[in-house]
């Protein structure tokens, strides 16, 4: 089903001796993924995990914010913040979605890329809301007074695609859903319906809008904030003075921002009959910033937050300036709008704030309930897992399966990027003949790691749903009262391949089969999950598997893979090739590199030197040495793509330096880095005699 080998242009592209997945790991990372780079400035995303169709709201001194949970469950995390940027989790507003058999992996049947999705999150008169919808069913809302809950719930009678809620400050409430035409109407008090005779459509089809609608009224002015994927993903606005128009459309506030990120893996096909495409190492800006809103904080100052796809780690969520300009909100910065920065200076708050992460995602099960950071996916049977039966265990009663995609009760949490590795430590005494449990990354495709009990005993088993290939294994165990082995994979989501291993005493690990492709595709519309299962494979309830504890390991978890090297002398090297920045008596070229100072200009911005100069550009984005005591001219806020080489934005142009590759002319007025690297904005720095 594979198409071609991994694209060696690709390869080279990922500086893939520093992101190397190592065989084995001493010990695990104590740190997971932060935006926070604790010099006032953060680094998109926001969370290096999925989260994707967000909805953001401020109340008071607070944002709230959720997102599509789909097929797993609990759904609807609520989170909240002061900064934008340091977020902590509350509560799931859907504890448990249940519709009939689908919901449960029953009967063959599924809903895997539907359930909860594209909801919009809402506050009125000190009641949160959160509307979203259900394929098949009408639109589902959810009520607390409390975002940490309890939440209520009632079903809507008619369903709507995509829908934004806004309460209108004359006491109506509206409501836009679907795709590119869009369609508007008012709510009854109850918030169950339509009030007939008000739903109108509020555009052509060809007028350029899109879906996953944000409504908002601002200053009297009615805006809505859709996402559009024809020709390229980008992010449509529309205004009206009314709420029912006419509507004047801009075609995109945001596009062509995906920092730089390297191009994904394509799928094709359905279910059953699929391939996967490798990555087009000269693919431009694939998959974009695209569907998401805008925020006030209480400093006054306007945030835009959009999801892009990334990878085979899912949607995630980036956060960016908002410059308004000629009445729009304009992504980006001035005299770069539409672009976004990786890093920025983080929202002005009152105080500052600390850093913090939402969910703790190593486990060791010695908690009396589920950490919030795990799903199941789909419905759980209830009576056949626990965290009592065995204290300080996760038990997992295997059910009847055919494999790891229909297994119930599999227990799985997000992938984190761009690296990371899932190990979970599993006594596996209690298997019975038929029975397999072990560690999946749960996808279309997937794969899964397994211990399989066979009527001559325990071996492994890796599942290669991509190959359509099962590689079995020999596995050694002492016979005991406990029978202990670790599993694990390493997955890069630079090279978007994973490679399992295991182990039999947690210290040394053996690999197991070929390295696994990763993908992301619209059947599931999640990225890579891991997945504790366990499941019997001879159509009966059989014993269980006990998991002891399961470590995410992060080599990776900052926006910046090595420190700004304030006060060294540094040379940078273009991208894929071996002159760079020079500069001497003559002035700058391109050239052999030559040592810069950097010095520290706070916010993690830098000055470059050359003797008594400095890097200086004008507003039209020249770019030369000059004297004097350096300031914003001559200041870059430093950058990281997401692969690890710097780009240098500067402070001048809000644009970013760059060496012509053709020509060898500096200049600053590159609106962004290009993933395959060609614009010549990408710098390997190195320390000068290193």
């Amino acid at each position: 089903m594979l198409k071609n080998a991994l694209a060696a242009a690709v390869a080279l592209a990922l500086l893939a001796s520093a992101h190397a997945a190592p065989a084995t790991r001493a010990a695990p990372a104590p740190s997971t993924w932060t935006p926070d780079n604790g010099n006032g400035t953060f680094t998109n995303p926001i969370f290096y995990d999925e989260f994707s169709d967000p909805d953001l709201i401020r109340v008071g001194e607070w944002f709230y914010l959720t997102g599509t949970t789909m097929h797993s469950m609990p759904g609807l995390p609520v989170l909240r913040s002061k900064d934008l940027v340091n977020w902590e989790f509350l509560s799931y507003a859907a504890e448990r979605l249940d519709f009939g058999p689908a919901f449960r992996l029953e009967d063959g049947k599924d809903i895997y890329g539907q359930g909860i999705w594209a909801p919009s999150l809402r506050y009125r008169n000190g009641t949160f809301y959160i509307f979203s919808n259900v394929n098949g069913r009408g639109t589902q809302v959810y009520s607390a007074t409390d975002p940490r809950g309890p939440w209520k719930h009632h079903e809507m009678k008619r369903g709507l695609h995509d829908l934004s809620v806004l309460f209108d400050d004359d006491g109506r409430t509206w409501v836009v859903w679907d795709h590119q035409d869009m369609h508007l109407a008012q709510l009854n008090d109850d918030l169950t319906d339509i009030v007939p005779g008000t739903e109108k459509i509020l555009f052509a089809k060809d007028a350029g809008m899109g879906e996953g609608a944000h409504f908002y009224k601002i200053d009297g002015k009615y805006y809505i904030i859709s996402a559009n994927y024809m020709g390229g993903f980008r992010t449509p606005a529309a205004r009206a003075d009314r709420v029912d128009g006419p509507y004047e459309v801009n075609q995109t506030i945001s596009q062509d921002e995906d920092f730089g990120a390297l191009p994904a893996n394509g799928f094709g096909g359905g279910r059953k009959n699929f391939s996967i495409n490798m990555a087009n190492p000269t693919a431009k800006h694939r998959a974009t910033l695209h569907q998401g809103g805008i925020v006030l904080t209480p400093a006054g100052e306007w945030w835009g937050f959009s999801m892009m796809d990334s990878n085979s780690v899912g949607r995630l969520l980036g956060i960016s300036p908002v410059t308004w300009k000629d009445g729009w909100p304009w992504f980006g910065l001035p005299g770069n709008l539409t672009r976004t920065p990786r890093t920025w200076t983080k929202p002005k708050t009152a105080t500052p704030q600390p850093v913090r992460v939402p969910f703790e995602r190593s486990d060791d099960f010695a908690g009396a309930t589920l950490k919030p950071i795990w799903e199941w996916n789909h419905a759980p049977v209830g009576g056949k897992w626990s965290l009592t039966e065995r204290p300080g265990f996760l038990r997992l009663h295997t059910l009847p399966a055919t494999s790891f995609w229909d297994a119930r009760n599999t227990l799985t949490q997000r992938a984190i990027g761009p690296q990371s590795t899932p190990t979970v430590s599993l006594d596996v005494a209690g298997l019975q003949v038929g029975d397999v449990a072990g560690l999946g990354l749960q996808n279309l495709p997937y794969a899964a790691l397994g211990v399989e009990r066979t009527a001559d005993g325990l071996r492994l088993a890796l599942v290669d749903q991509n190959r359509g290939t099962t590689v079995h294994a020999a596995l050694d165990l002492k016979l005991g009262a406990a029978q202990r082995v670790w599993l694990r994979a390493d997955c890069s989501f630079f090279t978007e391949q994973a490679r399992f291993s295991y182990s039999t005493d947690g210290r040394h690990f053996v690999p197991v089969g070929e390295p696994f492709t990763m993908v992301y595709q619209t059947i599931t519309f999640q990225g890579i999950r891991y997945g504790l299962f366990g499941y019997n494979t001879a159509q009966r309830e059989g014993g269980w598997v006990d998991v002891d504890a399961v470590d995410v390991a992060q080599p990776y978890p900052r926006g910046l893979m090595r420190p700004i090297p304030y006060g060294r002398a540094v040379q940078f090297t273009s991208f894929k090739r071996d002159d760079g920045l020079h500069g001497d008596s003559a002035g700058l070229a391109r050239g052999v590199p030559t040592s810069f100072k950097v010095r520290d200009m706070g916010l993690g911005r830098a000055a470059l030197g050359v003797g008594s100069r400095w890097l200086s550009v004008d507003g039209a984005g020249k770019v030369e040495l000059r004297a004097g005591r350096p300031a914003a001219a001559q200041s870059f806020q430093w950058i990281e793509t997401p692969t690890g080489e710097l780009a240098l934005l500067s402070l001048a142009t809000h644009r970013y330096l760059r060496i012509d590759p053709a020509t060898g002319t500096i200049t600053a007025d590159s609106p962004g880095p290009v993933p395959d690297g060609s614009d010549g904005v990408r710098l390997v720095w190195r320390t000068a005699g290193n």
